[in-house]
């Protein structure tokens, strides 16, 4: 039984990060945004369109993302491998593209802060092949820190999106 603590075993060749992000805005909101597979560009700010090359948006489903120009690849295919409304869980990995993170999986969890409605955490975790010519802390600095800018992004968006519901 693994508990959900548990860090998965990474090859030699492997490397990975686990990001957190609390924000302040209610998990329904900022679930509603993490979902949209088909529509990663509302808060990754790194994308510059997306389209659905096969499914329907749901699990299995894979997406052609279009990166803004300045970072080292263009194109991402990407697979929706789990999708969980209830526990509010998404699993994706990168499947092709003409970037150098081979193997990538990301698993986003959002979960409602204790006894503060309102406050969201919201962890996300990769685990990705370290590229040839490359050092496991080089990698992991670069997905770090796009993680990292995703995840204020979507902190700015969602509080700023609650606040304008509270307002109104």
């Amino acid at each position: 039984m693994m508990n959900r603590y548990h860090r998965p075993q990474l090859s030699p060749n492997q490397c990975g990060s686990c990001l957190v992000q609390t924000i302040n805005a209610p998990i329904s909101l900022v679930w509603s945004l993490i979902r949209r597979f088909d529509n990663p560009q509302i808060y990754k700010r790194f994308i510059r369109s997306c389209s659905i090359l096969d499914g329907n948006g749901g699990i299995g489903s894979v997406r052609e993302v279009q990166l803004v120009s300045g970072l080292p690849a263009e194109i991402s295919r990407e697979r929706l491998d789990e999708l969980d409304d209830d526990s509010h869980v998404m699993v994706f990995s990168m499947v092709g593209g003409d970037h150098r993170l081979i193997n990538y999986r990301s698993t986003i969890t959002v979960h409602q802060v204790d006894d503060e409605i309102g406050k969201t955490l919201v962890i996300e975790s990769y685990v990705v092949d370290v590229p040839m010519g490359s050092s496991k802390e080089d990698t992991c600095l670069f997905a770090d820190t796009i993680i990292r800018l995703n995840l204020r992004s979507l902190a700015g968006i969602t509080e700023k999106m609650a606040c304008v519901s509270q307002q109104h």
